[in-house]
């Protein structure tokens, strides 16, 4: 059976645009999605993100969370048929505050998996307030827990396979230790790629039409530099068939360009297609 990607909605954050992407509409609050994702057509359930903790906690960033009863994570895992019990491993693009926020409701036989550097970075102090006590005094009680947690060292090993079909990859963005995860698809590679990409529209299909070609819009909210940044967007465009971040829905690339957005699951239907670029002679 191919692998397959389901989208998990874990609700959505109103905050302010240009958090999204930078000098983008500053001062404007938008409401965004959040969201995780079920791995499935393998051995056993992978979950990639687990959301955050409470509305509340969101109020720490100065940012409104909508969370309701049908986005916990039990219920999204549900409406497929499965149970926190039966996931496998749960990976993290990185830690922060909307990202790992229930990794506590996982049994200590769910092994959670992360690189070693996004840790390392989640206690540094650098981009403190989105590394919030609760989430990662977890993950430090599954550091001292046998099989809960497991490191990648991605930047000296380069990619690891963490089950057929399913590669972890330094992402190299966003955070020192991002990553992205690869899942081979019956229709090419899919890429969950965290918050290296929040906004295609703005980060990426209206800027390829400006005055640097194919050139994208960093976030707002990044911890390396804008080098990296756009590097890392150019790398995602050029070996993924689908694109997956949390807060945006998935996208269809052909191309190096978004020729298309889906909804629920990866493959799977076309929902909007894009029209394609206009060549402007000189």
């Amino acid at each position: 059976m191919p692998l397959e990607i389901k989208i998990l909605d874990y609700g959505d954050i109103e905050l302010e645009s240009s958090f999204l992407v930078l000098g983008r509409d500053c001062g404007r609050t938008r409401r965004v999605l959040t969201l995780g994702f079920l791995i499935v057509g393998g051995p056993y359930p992978v979950v990639v993100d687990t959301g955050y903790r409470s509305n509340q906690i969101m109020e720490t960033l100065g940012m409104r969370g909508l969370q309701f009863h049908e986005n916990m994570i039990e219920n999204q895992l549900a409406r497929h048929g499965v149970r926190m019990g039966d996931v496998r491993f749960v990976c993290h693009t990185h830690l922060h505050i909307d990202h790992a926020g229930k990794d506590d409701l996982f049994p200590m036989n769910t092994t959670v998996v992360l690189n070693r550097k996004e840790l390392e970075y989640s206690v540094s102090g650098l981009m403190h307030p989105q590394y919030p006590a609760p989430d990662i005094k977890h993950l430090i009680d599954r550091l001292h827990t046998r099989s809960a947690l497991r490191f990648l060292d991605l930047e000296v090993t380069g990619p690891i396979e963490l089950m057929p079909g399913v590669y972890c990859d330094a992402a190299n963005a966003h955070t020192e230790g991002s990553m992205n995860i690869h899942v081979h698809t019956a229709d090419g590679i899919a890429t969950i790629c965290g918050d290296v990409i929040y906004d295609f529209n703005d980060q990426i299909v209206n800027p390829f039409h400006e005055i640097h070609d194919w050139e994208p819009r960093t976030t707002g909210n990044h911890g390396t530099s804008k080098r990296a940044e756009k590097a890392a967007i150019k790398k995602l465009l050029s070996n993924s068939r689908y694109l997956l971040p949390v807060h945006d829905r998935p996208a269809k690339i052909e191309g190096g360009m978004v020729v298309g957005r889906l909804h629920d699951q990866v493959p799977g239907p076309v929902v909007q297609s894009l029209p394609q670029r206009h060549w402007f002679p000189a």
